[in-house]
Formats: C-alpha cells, sequence, structure tokens
C-alpha cells in the first residue's frame, strides 16, 4: 500500500471524472444546507490540479501533493478548499518520511480535524476521511464502506459550518463535503494497485 506519483496522479484524474460528472448533484446537496455552490467550487479545483500536475510533472511524492494542495486552497471557495489543502498538505508532510497510504491518510484524517474543529459526528467531511483512514489501517476499504460512511451525514445535525446554522433542519440532507469526499475514496479504491 505505497503511493507513487504515478498513481497518485492516476488517484487524482480519476476523482476529478468523478467531480466533474456529480458538479451539480454536488451544487444540489449544497443548496438546502449551504451556498449552492460545493460542485461548481471543487470542479474548478480539480480542474486546477490536473492542469498542475500535467504542466509541472512533479518528480517527487511531496512535491505532486504540494501541488495538489495548493492548487484546491487557490481555486476550491468556502471552507471545502483549506479542508481539502490541509489534507494534501498534511500528506506532503508526512510523504517525507513515508509513502505509506495509512500513514498519510492518517495525518490528512488528523490535519482535517484540527484545521476545521469538528469531530466524528458533526456532519462534515470528517464523518467520510476519520473512519475511511481507519478502513485503510485496517486493510479492509470497500466501496461499501465508503457508502456506508456518506450515507450516515444524512442523519446527523450539522454541528460545523454554514449547514450548523439549520440546527435540526440539516437533518435528512447529505453532507456535500462528505459526499465529495467519498468520491475520492471511490476513487482511491479504483485505482490500480495503491490498497
Amino acid at each position: 500500500m505505497a503511493l507513487t506519483v504515478e498513481n497518485l496522479t492516476e488517484w487524482i484524474n480519476s476523482f476529478a471524472a468523478k467531480i466533474a460528472e456529480q458538479k451539480d448533484y454536488l451544487s444540489e446537496l449544497d443548496t438546502p444546507i449551504g451556498d449552492g455552490d460545493h460542485g461548481n467550487n471543487m470542479a474548478r479545483g480539480v480542474k486546477a490540479v490536473q492542469e498542475s500536475l500535467t504542466s509541472k510533472k512533479p518528480a517527487e511524492l511531496t512535491d505532486a501533493f504540494k501541488q495538489i494542495a495548493m492548487a484546491l486552497i487557490s481555486k476550491v471557495g468556502g471552507a471545502s478548499g483549506p479542508l481539502y489543502g490541509t489534507a494534501f498538505l498534511e500528506m506532503a508532510k508526512k510523504s517525507k518520511d513515508t509513502s505509506d497510504l495509512t500513514e498519510l491518510f492518517a495525518a490528512a484524517a488528523a490535519g482535517i480535524k484540527k484545521r476545521g474543529g469538528a469531530q466524528v459526528g458533526d456532519k462534515t467531511m470528517v464523518d467520510v476521511w476519520d473512519p475511511l483512514a481507519e478502513k485503510i489501517k485496517a486493510g479492509n476499504l470497500a466501496q461499501a464502506d465508503v457508502d456506508a460512511a456518506v450515507n450516515a451525514t444524512k442523519d446527523l445535525v450539522a454541528k460545523k459550518g454554514r449547514a450548523s446554522y439549520l440546527g435540526e433542519r440539516s437533518v435528512g440532507h447529505l453532507d456535500p463535503g462528505a459526499v465529495s469526499s467519498g468520491y475520492l475514496f471511490a476513487a482511491l479504491i479504483e485505482t490500480e494497485g495503491i490498497l
């Protein structure tokens, strides 16, 4: 379970394709509990990531993670840009010591929690990153786990972000950041030879 620049790029391209395909759906999810722009923001971000990886062709894993992080931070609006950016920056830092997926995802999940101040159960992307990082550690991440983590956000009361202003009215809606994070993990599962 080691990452290389090649399979990282393949994974991110697969993630970008999923975001492009689901852009409208992500914005629909964001409309009742957020600004309604999560899909467009993420699509702009992943396009910038792909352009960066194509034009600057990183030789090292750490550089690749940094490029991904910077593109996301600069192009994705709202809270998602800094949170996704933090995840990849933490992976960049960790990748100086290891290319092991377990350690990289543990660092990313911890970074997101620290940056956003969210915990599991707050109806955020942490509800996907935290349990799925554990599944990677256990060596048994499957699509059913991704679906379960994403779907679990539907019945939660949002305690962080714009959705938290709605209180109980946020129940019954999937968290858009959790859904887009789900695509990231689904792309990871589909990328040959990573897991």
